[in-house]
């Protein structure tokens, strides 16, 4: 007869001995495992559909601008009366870290960056109330008195030419401010579409001063006369019990007529001493593609706003303008998006060849199809969770994150390998499957963990880098944290779930064994040499160590290595006072300089912006060929025609 206490202590098999951890929970409830691991992959899945793709983490300061224009004003005049009584103001603003300004010809710029994590939205506001507290104060012929949420400095992320051979240029200028800006700036993201080349219609009024003199009159009094023409303006109201009826002085001058039969004096009228006619405005400046005037449009985005998803609202937006007007054309110059989505595509390709790799490596050195399929689930588990995790951390799949997950891949599968080896070991041995899975990870289960803990604290310390670096390496470092430690959970359920139910291998002889034999007969005497001889073995690494800070010296330093992005800028600035004609003048010698590379195919299109911002600058966009179609890179196109340039 058998007692309780023995009942107790029968010899059980290894796994009935074992007692919690979560190798023995993978082993007992696999299904349990393997939904908790589906449930991380599910998240992946569902964080892939809807994270934001962008080129570079955002680390976009928080900047507004201010812009003014006063028509005739010189650099000084701008800077005492415009420049400096917006400056003043913007200073008493909260939370303002740095003031910069730029006072030009007509044109007033002023950036205002705010401490880093304020609100931009916030920022502006303030900004708003502050200048409208100072703007009686300013000039009464300051126009276009703006505040925006961006870098007025920045380049235009998207570049659209307008044509049209059916419109005058004051129509299409026309159209397109109340018909095509409203389109694009009620984009999300969008923080300013500034026009260029655009010249609007103007009333003309060409005085004769003979026949002025001839009437006894002056510029005066024909001025006094415009500035109290009739309007349509209202008139006030008649109110009758409930009703309410409003009354307007419909008296309106619109037509050339009307303004040449305006009477100056007695019966002199203004068609007397004058010649009336609407024209377009002088121009301050000019856009040319490929040498044909057009109207240019820029889209600047705000700070901190996605250049992929602007980019595509844009290229919805023009193909929908496109079909609505058969008489203008909307041709796009540049899409930094373009560049954007090839190099996050690159960067993806490169990641799933890394997995491949890692997969092939772990089956010529395992030697069974279905042993590398364990570690080879660790993979796609632990980078979907990633996602995961960088979703609700609030991150977006960019390019540090994407390399961030490439360098990753190699560490993943890591402690999926360690956790196979030891169960493989076990099983030699000759314990059961599921003794062997469990025993085997609890073998390593604190190597692993050990393991785990030294990566995350090499990769979190990245995020905490002071200054512009830090921002930007912050996701990259905490992907990369996140990551290993998903790979640890994963190694330690589901592959000694996934080993209890293999069967064990069969012994047979592997084509790579006498390779692998050689290794280890190689590593075995140089790590006895090593060990008979440590001074010599430490002075071996601190002579490679000196050298490899020898040589750190003399590396070059840059935050972002220099990229081809297909595309050169060409800025000039002439003397002050120039005007629009000396800036024509040297944006054709300037062009003419590009020609040989057009005609050579380097250069497909050639966008120049005459007096933007100041009539005697000179802006030039020339695209390059598609990088498959030309031999040299953007820098060495640049540096070729850089020494012609400054001739």
């Amino acid at each position: 007869m058998t007692t309780e206490s023995e009942k107790s202590s029968p010899n059980r098999s290894p796994i009935n001995r074992l007692r919690g951890g979560l190798p023995e929970l993978g082993v007992k409830r696999p299904w349990l495992v393997a939904v908790m691991n589906l449930l991380i992959a599910i998240a992946g899945v569902a964080a892939l559909m809807a994270i934001e793709v962008r080129e570079l983490p955002n680390v976009d300061r928080p900047i507004v601008s201010v812009r003014a224009q006063l028509p005739g004003a010189s650099p000084e005049t701008m800077d005492s009366e415009v420049t400096r009584l917006l400056e003043g103001a913007v200073a008493r603003v909260s939370g303002v870290n740095t003031i910069n300004s730029a006072s030009e010809e007509n044109n007033s710029r002023i950036w205002v960056e705010f401490l880093s994590g304020y609100d931009v939205d916030q920022a502006a506001a303030d900004v708003r109330e502050a200048v409208s507290r100072i703007e009686r104060d300013l000039p009464d012929a300051l126009e276009q008195l703006a505040v925006f949420k961006a870098d007025q400095d920045a380049q235009e992320i998207v570049r659209i030419a307008v044509e049209s051979q059916d419109h005058s240029e004051e129509e299409l200028a026309r159209i397109i401010e109340q018909d095509i800006v409203p389109e694009f700036i009620s984009l999300p993201g969008v923080a300013d579409v500034p026009i260029f080349g655009s010249r609007s219609r103007v009333l003309r009024i060409i005085l004769d001063p003979l026949r002025l003199t001839s009437y006894n009159l002056t510029v005066a009094d024909v001025a006094e006369v415009l500035r109290d023409a009739p309007l349509d303006v209202p008139a006030g109201s008649f109110r009758a019990g409930d009703q309410q009826l409003l009354v307007r002085a419909d008296a309106a001058v619109t037509e050339e007529d009307d303004i040449a039969s305006m009477v100056i004096r007695d019966d002199v009228r203004i068609r007397d001493v004058a010649k009336v006619a609407f024209s377009p405005a002088d121009a301050s400046g000019f856009v040319r593609m490929d040498g044909q005037r057009v109207i240019g449009i820029g889209v600047i985005r705000q700070a901190g706003s996605n250049t992929i998803a602007i980019s595509d609202g844009i290229r919805k937006a023009v193909g929908e303008l496109n079909n609505r007007f058969d008489d203008i054309e909307l041709k796009f110059i540049s899409d930094d998006a373009i560049f954007i989505k090839g190099a996050v595509r690159e960067v993806i390709i490169t990641l799933g060849i890394s997995i491949l790799i890692v997969i092939a490596t772990i089956r010529l050195f395992s030697g069974s199809m279905r042993l590398t399929l364990v570690p080879a689930i660790a993979i796609p588990v632990s980078l979907l969770g990633t996602l995961a995790a960088s979703f609700v951390l609030g991150f977006s799949i960019n390019i540090l994150t994407l390399l961030a997950l490439v360098l990753a891949t190699g560490l993943i599968v890591d402690d999926a390998i360690v956790v196979l080896e030891s169960v493989q070991r076990r099983r030699s041995e000759g314990l059961g499957a599921s003794a062997a899975a469990v025993i085997g990870t609890q073998k390593v289960l604190f190597a692993v963990i050990a393991t785990t803990a030294v990566l995350v604290a090499v990769f979190i310390p990245i995020a905490f880098l002071p200054g512009t670096a830090g921002r930007l390496f912050r996701e990259f470092g905490l992907v990369l944290a996140v990551a290993v430690a998903i790979s640890s959970f994963v190694a330690l359920s589901i592959v000694p779930a996934a080993m209890a139910k293999l069967d064990a291998p069969a012994n047979r002889p592997r084509r790579l064994a006498p390779l692998g034999n050689f290794f280890v007969a190689f590593y075995d005497r140089t790590l006895g040499w090593v060990l008979r001889h440590p001074v010599i073995a430490l002075l071996v690494c601190i002579a490679a160590g000196g050298s490899a800070g020898a040589l750190y010296t003399q590396l070059e330093r840059e935050l972002i290595p220099t990229e081809d992005r297909g595309e050169l800028y060409i800025f000039a600035r002439g003397p002050e006072g120039v005007g629009v004609s000396y800036a024509e003048r040297q944006a054709d010698r300037m062009e003419n300089i590009l020609v040989p590379l057009i005609d050579g195919g380097e250069i497909q299109s050639v966008y120049t912006i005459i007096g933007r911002w100041d009539p005697n600058i000179v802006f030039i966009q020339a695209r390059l060929a598609p990088w498959n179609e030309r031999t040299r890179s953007q820098q060495e196109i640049a540096a070729e025609i850089s020494p012609l340039l400054s001739q």
